[in-house]
Parts: structure tokens; C-alpha cells; sequence
């Protein structure tokens, strides 16, 4: 191969890696080539800046503590459905090695569960029980918030009905993905007692395991934050997740084998440490499965993400004045709140730049929050204020308003120049703009350009 060919193919691999890692959020056409590019890049960035291995740390700690009461549960509900045997025959295959300590396990979840329905007053430790499971999730919510950039997290009240709820749909889908497959063999086979059916029988059975999988974890992106969640995006990172899940169990089952000879040295304890790793890169899977939810669903949100973050102060006034100036002319129009989305789509405004305007500008009480749709809680800004009133220097003086200032000692004092120019400046700029109002600012409102959408 020529030096000129290798030079040829050395910058073709320079710029693919440049516009996939970068200039690929400036190009605001949409294609599946594109999006994935935009979901994987932002995928790994998310998974670095949200430092999912600390979190998945952290939760891995927080479900050995709930791992009785959650096994409890599971075999409470597979009581009712008559699959006990087979959830126990599951946990034997999953830990081959281990039938002494999965069996220590066993007696501590039966022990459990008499308690819970023995208790003082009559129900008292189903509570307990569904309480420690609530603390949970509601810790699984906060990491699935903080990936979704979701401030508020479920009132005290939703907590109890959403939770509740969860518990009752997604042990049933895990066990149908785990103990009903057995149950499904060995019937299916009984019935229909033929050897060329034994192959197609272990693939529909085993087939239905990965789908009830997946179907698990997909419930789980949708059912767990506190925001809304595309179901096509949610099952997608479903399948990714899913499939991770049921490859490392199987890497855990199989290796199990291999280390059964640790027993002799470590004893029980060979199990412990393994189980860990086992649980936190299956947390692991499923908090970079969220990512990839996340990311999916919101690429168009990161649009010329790399210009924003070097966005000199002009040009960010001057967007800051677009967004309000819409926002005005929006209800003096009669056309209600301004939606951020119908500002996305018209104008080709970076999204999550609009949206962090807006919050600044409730925040300078120059717009207002309301309902649009409660149903599916959209909101919508409005004018804080009378539009007749709200002029180009009101705006930026209540923007200059807010945050911290004069908090140094004595600058004035020692920067008199400084802060005379300063003051001229802003003077000058405020007699300039003193009577433009933003209900008169033109815009235009046929625009040509393709929504980024």
C-alpha cells in the first residue's frame, strides 16, 4: 500500500472520528445514520458524566441490603401463581456451585415471610416488607432522575401508589421470565412427547425468556423516572439491556463451574464475592440501559452542543431576547403560552438552550410557568408582567437583577474606573432600549429552515 493511500485513509479516519464525536450535532438532518452517531455519542458521554460505575456501586450496596425482603416478595407472588419450585429450581441453576448458600438463602426468605404474616397487627409486616421495597425504588428513582436531568423527584403519596403498582407488575414479568419458562418445558414437552420437537420446544421457551426479559426492563426505563418516556425508546434500550442482563448471567452461571474449586480454600465466603461482582455489573447494564433510553429520546436536545458551551455573551443576549420576545408576542397575539417545542420547531433553537432561558427568565420574573396540558404535563411560558411594560431594557434589568454581585470587598473602592465605565455602558444601553417594547420587535413568522425535530 502506497504512503499516499495510507495518508488518504489516515485523514478519511481523522474526520469520521471529528464529525462522530463532534461536528455530528451540527448537522441537523435527521436519518438513522445520524441519530445513532448522536445516540451513541451522547450515550457514552452520559454514561461518563453521570458516573454510572459509582452509582451502580452504590445501588449494588443498597439491594444486598434489601435482597431478603426482595427474594421474599418474589416468592410471595410466585406462591400465587404456583411457581415456587420452579423460582427455587431457577436460583439452583443460577448458582450451580452454591446449593448450600442458596439454600441458607431460602430459609432466610421463608423465615421472613412467616414473620411478615405473623406479626402484632394483621398486616403489619406485609408493610414492612412493601416499605423496604418502596426505599428501594425510590433510590433506583433518584439515580434514573439524575440520568434523565430530572429535578423533582414523586410526591410522598405517588411513591406509595406508583411503587405499590411497580411491585405488583414488573416480579411478575421477571417471573415469567425466569420460572414460567421452566414450567412452560417441561409441560410443553410432556404434552407433545416427540423428539424433533424437543429443539423447536427449547427455542420457543427460550425465546419467550428473552422477550419477557427485555419486556421487564423496558417497563422499567418507562415506569421508573419521574418524566415521560417513549415507549419505542424504552423498549430499545430494553433489548440492549435485557440482552446484557442475560449474557452475564450466563458468563455467571457458567463460571461458577470454574471457581467451585475456590470452595475448598474459601469455603461459603466464594460466593459472596462473586454474587457482588455479578450485581453490580448487572446494575451496571441496567443503568447504562437508562442512558441509552435517555439518549435516544432526547439527541435533538444536544444540537450544536459544542457551540453552546463556547456561546460568546452577545450571541447568548441576543437568543435570550428571541426566546422572550416570542414568548410576548405569542400572547398578544392571542396564541397562549409559548411552548418550547413550537419555538424548536419554527426557529431551530437548540432546545435544552431554550429551555435553560426560560428557567432564568421565570427565575427574573420577566415569564411565567402555566399549565398547558395537565394531563400530560406540559407547560407553557407567558409574560410575567404587562407586554405594554415590558420593554428591551426592562428585561435585561431584571435579568441583571438576579444572582450574586458586590460581594467582594471595597471593588468599587479599588476599581473606581471600572465601575464608572461599567455604569456609563449599561446607562447608555438602557436610554437606547427604554422604549423598545418586545410586543414590537419583528420576527418573522414564516420561517424557511427544517425543524431540528
Amino acid at each position: 500500500m502506497s504512503s499516499y493511500r495510507i495518508k488518504r485513509l489516515t485523514a478519511k479516519a481523522i474526520n469520521l472520528w471529528r464529525y462522530c464525536s463532534t461536528d455530528v450535532w451540527r448537522d441537523t438532518r435527521r436519518s438513522r445514520w445520524i441519530d445513532v452517531v448522536k445516540t451513541l455519542n451522547l450515550s457514552v458521554r452520559s454514561f461518563l458524566n453521570h458516573d454510572i460505575q459509582s452509582q451502580a456501586c452504590s445501588m449494588t450496596y443498597r439491594t444486598l441490603l434489601a435482597i431478603v425482603p426482595a427474594l421474599a416478595l418474589l416468592f410471595a407472588i410466585g406462591r400465587g401463581f404456583g411457581l415456587q419450585n420452579a423460582l427455587q429450581d431457577e436460583l439452583y441453576r443460577i448458582f450451580p456451585a452454591q446449593h448450600q448458600a442458596v439454600s441458607y438463602a431460602m430459609q432466610f426468605v421463608d423465615s421472613y415471610l412467616s414473620q411478615a404474616s405473623e406479626g402484632l397487627f394483621v398486616g403489619v409486616g406485609i408493610v414492612f416488607l412493601l416499605w423496604t421495597m418502596i426505599s428501594l425504588l425510590s433510590n433506583v428513582e433518584d439515580v434514573f432522575n439524575t440520568i434523565w436531568s430530572v429535578k423533582q423527584g414523586r410526591s410522598f403519596v405517588r411513591k406509595i401508589t406508583d411503587y405499590t403498582a411497580m411491585l405488583m407488575i414488573l416480579p411478575v414479568i421477571m417471573i415469567c421470565a425466569g420460572g414460567l419458562s421452566l414450567m412452560l418445558s417441561s409441560t410443553i414437552r410432556s404434552i407433545f412427547d416427540v423428539d424433533f420437537l424437543t429443539p423447536l420446544v427449547s427455542f420457543i421457551v427460550e425465546g419467550m425468556s428473552w422477550v419477557m426479559t427485555w419486556l421487564f426492563f423496558g417497563l422499567l426505563y418507562i415506569l421508573i423516572p419521574n418524566t415521560r418516556v417513549k415507549t419505542v425508546n424504552a423498549l430499545i434500550a430494553g433489548v440492549f439491556a435485557g440482552t446484557g442482563f442475560l449474557v452475564l448471567q450466563w458468563v455467571f452461571v457458567t463460571g461458577q463451574m470454574y471457581v467451585a474449586r475456590y470452595n475448598a480454600i474459601y469455603g461459603s465466603f466464594s460466593f459472596l464475592p462473586l454474587m457482588l461482582i455479578w450485581m453490580q455489573l448487572t446494575w451496571v447494564v441496567t443503568l447504562a440501559g437508562g442512558v441509552i433510553c435517555y439518549s435516544s429520546q432526547n439527541i435533538f436536545m444536544y444540537n450544536f452542543d459544542n457551540a453552546i458551551r463556547n456561546m460568546s455573551s452577545s450571541y447568548y443576549s441576543r437568543l435570550m431576547l428571541a426566546v422572550c420576545a416570542l414568548s410576548v408576542q405569542d400572547f398578544v397575539a392571542g396564541r397562549g403560552a409559548m411552548l418550547v417545542s413550537d419555538a424548536v420547531k419554527r426557529y431551530n433553537l437548540p432546545p435544552r438552550l431554550v429551555s435553560l432561558m426560560c428557567d432564568k427568565l421565570v427565575k427574573a420574573r420577566v415569564l411565567s410557568v402555566v399549565e398547558v396540558d395537565p394531563r400530560h404535563e406540559i407547560f407553557g411560558y407567558q409574560p410575567a408582567l404587562d407586554p405594554a411594560k415590558l420593554t428591551v431594557a426592562e428585561v435585561f434589568r431584571r435579568l441583571d437583577s438576579i444572582g450574586s454581585k458586590d460581594f467582594i470587598p471595597d471593588f468599587k473602592i479599588n476599581f473606581p474606573g471600572v465601575a464608572e465605565a461599567c455604569r456609563r455602558i449599561y446607562a447608555e444601553q438602557e436610554s437606547l432600549t427604554s422604549t423598545m417594547l418586545l410586543s414590537q420587535l419583528e420576527i418573522n413568522r414564516s420561517p424557511k429552515s427544517e425543524s431540528l425535530t
